[in-house]
C-alpha cells in the first residue's frame, strides 16, 4: 500500500462520514485547538457537548456481536466478574485526548489526577494534539507523539513542561531531524525513543542528543519485505526481550523482530486498518481494526484468530478504535476514538465493564473526551 492509498482512504472516510470539523473552545490554560487530521487519524464532525448522553450510558453491554464467539482456547482470559475495580488500573490510566488537545490521568473512580498542558507548558507558538502518550520507565516523564504537527515530545510530569522535542513543528520531511506522520513514540529505559515514522516507511530509535542510533526499514521504500522494508508502519511496540512488534497498514501485517532484527513471525491480520499491535502475557497479538465498525482481535503467532470483539451495532459498536492494551485482570482497555470514550471489555463475556467518556457525546468537562487516541497504564513509581 502506498501513502497515496492511505490518504485516499482517509478522504473517503471523511467525505462519507463527516460533514464539517468543529473544534471546542478550550478551558485549560495554553490549550489550543488541534489542526487538520492525520492520515492515521481522521476527524469526526461532531463538536463536543458537555450535555450529550446520560450517565446511564457509562457501562453499556455489547450487543449484536460478531458471529465469532469468544475462543474456548486456554489462552482466553478468565471472567473478571466480582473482581474489585480498584485492581484494574493501579495508579491510573493515561489518556491522550487528541481532539481536546490534552493529556489526562484518571483513576478507576473516573477522577482526574493529572492533566497537561497548563500555562507555559508548550514551546512558544505551538499547539498540542498528541495522539499517543507513554510513561517513561523512570516514572518522571511522558513521551507523546503529535503526528499532525510532525513532532515527538518529552514532557516532565512534575513541571508539566515540554523539555525535549524532535522533528520540525508543522514541517514534514525525511532528512536529519525530520519526521513525516510520527506515531507510537515509546520511551526506552536507556533514555532513547523509538517511533514509527509512517510516511517515511521506517522505525527510528533516537537518543537524547537527537541522533538516530538505529533504523528499521529504508526511508521512502514502502513495501513489505521485513526486516529490510516496511509498508507504512504505524506501530512499533518495544518488547521485554528487547525486540519490536511492528504493525504495518500496508498489507495488514504484524511483524515481531528479535533484538538483533531477525523476523520471529510475520502474520497477516484480518483487519482493514490494523493499529498499534501489542503482545499479551501468552505471547499472542492483540490488535485493533481502525474502522467503523471497528474490532479488537487476539491472534496467535501463527495467525489463528483466538478472540474477536466486533459488535456491528448498538452501544457496543466501535468506531475507529486505535489502541487496545491487555490489563492484569484479563480485561482489555481501548480507546474508541470516534465514539468519544475509553472502555474496558471483558473477553469472557464480550461486555463493556468500565467506561470513561459519554458514548457519542464528545465534550471537555469531567467524564467527557473528544477523539481519545491513546492510552497507557500508570506504573508504580510514577511521580504524578
Amino acid at each position: 500500500m502506498s501513502a497515496r492509498r492511505v490518504v485516499g482512504l482517509v478522504a473517503i472516510v471523511g467525505v462519507l462520514a463527516f460533514v464539517a470539523i468543529r473544534w471546542p473552545a478550550g478551558t485549560d490554560p495554553a490549550v489550543a485547538s488541534p489542526g487538520a487530521p492525520s492520515p492515521g487519524s481522521p476527524t469526526p464532525s461532531a463538536a463536543p457537548s458537555a450535555t450529550a448522553n446520560s450517565a446511564a450510558e457509562a457501562t453499556p453491554s455489547a450487543t449484536a456481536l460478531d458471529s465469532q464467539p469468544p475462543s474456548p482456547s486456554p489462552t482466553s482470559p478468565p471472567s473478571t466478574s466480582g473482581r474489585p475495580a480498584a485492581d484494574r488500573f493501579g495508579l491510573g490510566l493515561l489518556i491522550a485526548d487528541r481532539g481536546n488537545g490534552r493529556l489526562l490521568v484518571v483513576n478507576d473512580a473516573k477522577r482526574i489526577l493529572w492533566r497537561f498542558p497548563i500555562a507555559s507548558s508548550l514551546p512558544r507558538g505551538q499547539r498540542f494534539a498528541a495522539d499517543d502518550a507513554f510513561i517513561a520507565p523512570d516514572g518522571q516523564t511522558i513521551v507523546a507523539n503529535d503526528e499532525q504537527h510532525q513532532v515527538i515530545e518529552r514532557i516532565d510530569i512534575a513541571s508539566r513542561r515540554v523539555v525535549w522535542q524532535y522533528g520540525h513543528y508543522d514541517r514534514p520531511g525525511s532528512g536529519p531531524g525530520y519526521l513525516h506522520t510520527p506515531d507510537d513514540a515509546y520511551p526506552l529505559a536507556d533514555g532513547d525513543i523509538v517511533v514509527a515514522d509512517i510516511r517515511n516507511c521506517r522505525v527510528l530509535q533516537i537518543n537524547p542528543s537527537k541522533q538516530i542510533v538505529r533504523r528499521w526499514g529504508r526511508t521512502g521504500s514502502c513495501s513489505h519485505r521485513p526486516p529490510f522494508t516496511f509498508d507504512l508502519p504505524n506501530g512499533d511496540t518495544p518488547l521485554p526481550d528487547g525486540g519490536l512488534l511492528i504493525t504495518e497498514i500496508g498489507g495488514s501485517r504484524v511483524v515481531r523482530l528479535s533484538p538483533t532484527g531477525k523476523v520471529i513471525f510475520d502474520i497477516h491480520v484480518p483487519a482493514r486498518y490494523p493499529s498499534d499491535a501489542q503482545l499479551d502475557a501468552a505471547g499472542d497479538v492483540l490488535v485493533v481494526d481502525y474502522s467503523d465498525p471497528g474490532a479488537i482481535l487476539r491472534i496467535s503467532p501463527t495467525g489463528r484468530i483466538l478472540w474477536r470483539y466486533r459488535p456491528v451495532g448498538g452501544p457496543g459498536r466501535l468506531n475507529h478504535p486505535s489502541l487496545a492494551i491487555p490489563l492484569p485482570d484479563g480485561t482489555v482497555a481501548l480507546n474508541d476514538d470516534f465514539r468519544a470514550r475509553v472502555i474496558v471489555v471483558d473477553p469472557s463475556t464480550n461486555r463493556i465493564v468500565w467506561q470513561y467518556g459519554h458514548t457519542d457525546g464528545p465534550g471537555r468537562t469531567p467524564n467527557h473526551l473528544f477523539i481519545p487516541d491513546g492510552i497507557d497504564l500508570i506504573p508504580a513509581g510514577t511521580h504524578l
